[in-house]
């Protein structure tokens, strides 16, 4: 399985999904990750519309830094993610 971090505009992770190996093109980074964007740009049955920046991240943290969850922020300039700030 894959996972992808939906990233808005002011770099925070808005959520996560896990889509199959098979739709992003085995899985393996960094190449699964435009095939894995492009299936979830793609139509979806029932209308669902999943359109915005998409990032893979890894559940084992062995890319990106850690494993994006909501409210993480996505640092572009290092291509990771960093967990929010302890309250």
């Amino acid at each position: 399985m894959a996972h992808f971090a939906l990233v808005d505009s002011g770099n925070i992770v808005a959520s996560v999904i896990v889509i199959s190996n098979d739709d992003c093109g085995g899985g393996t980074f960094p190449g699964s990750e435009p095939i894995g964007q492009a299936f979830i740009a793609g139509p979806h049955p029932g209308g669902l519309n999943l359109k915005g920046v998409w990032k893979q991240t890894s559940y084992s943290g062995s890319f990106r830094g850690c494993f994006a969850g909501p409210d993480f922020i996505y640092d572009p300039v290092l291509d990771i993610f960093v967990p929010p700030a302890a309250p």
